[in-house]
C-alpha cells in the first residue's frame, strides 16, 4: 500500500500579509484615542480595556514578527512588548493633544502587559500545537 505524502509546510506570508492588520489594529487604536468622550469604565478605570486593547495588538505584531506565527519565542514576546510599549507611549503622547484626555504612565504599563500577553497567547498556542501535533 503506497504511503500518503506527508503534508507540505505552509508557505510564509508576504511582508504585507504579515503587517497589514498590524498597521490597521494600530488605526483603530488611534482613532479609539481620538474620542473626546470615552465610556464610563466600571469601577472607574480604563486599565483592563488598555490591556484587552493591546493584547490584540501583541498577537497580532507577535504573528508578525515571526513570519507567520508558527514559531514564537520568547526573544519574540519580548520584542512585541518593546513594540507595544512604544506604541503605548505614543498613544499617550497623542491623548495629551486630546482634551480633556491626558497622558497617563499606568495606562502605558497596561498597554506593556497587554501587548506581552497577547505574544503570550501565542507562544502558548505554538506549545499546544507542537504537543498535539497540529
Amino acid at each position: 500500500m503506497p504511503e500518503a505524502p506527508s503534508p507540505e509546510p505552509a508557505a510564509t506570508p508576504s511582508s504585507v500579509a504579515l503587517w497589514l492588520p498590524v498597521a490597521l489594529y494600530m488605526a483603530f487604536i488611534f482613532g479609539l484615542s481620538s474620542l473626546t468622550r470615552t465610556p464610563a469604565m466600571p469601577g472607574g478605570s480604563d486599565k483592563v480595556l488598555h490591556a484587552l486593547n493591546y493584547a490584540g495588538l501583541g498577537l497580532l505584531v507577535a504573528r508578525a514578527v515571526s513570519r507567520g506565527g508558527r514559531t514564537v519565542t520568547g526573544w519574540v514576546v519580548l520584542v512585541t512588548m518593546v513594540i507595544g510599549t512604544l506604541y503605548g507611549v505614543s498613544d499617550e503622547f497623542h491623548q495629551s493633544f486630546n482634551p480633556p484626555r491626558q497622558s497617563d504612565a499606568a495606562d502605558v504599563l497596561a498597554d506593556s502587559i497587554g501587548s506581552g500577553l497577547g505574544a503570550a497567547a501565542l507562544y502558548a498556542w505554538g506549545i499546544i500545537r507542537a504537543r498535539n501535533g497540529l
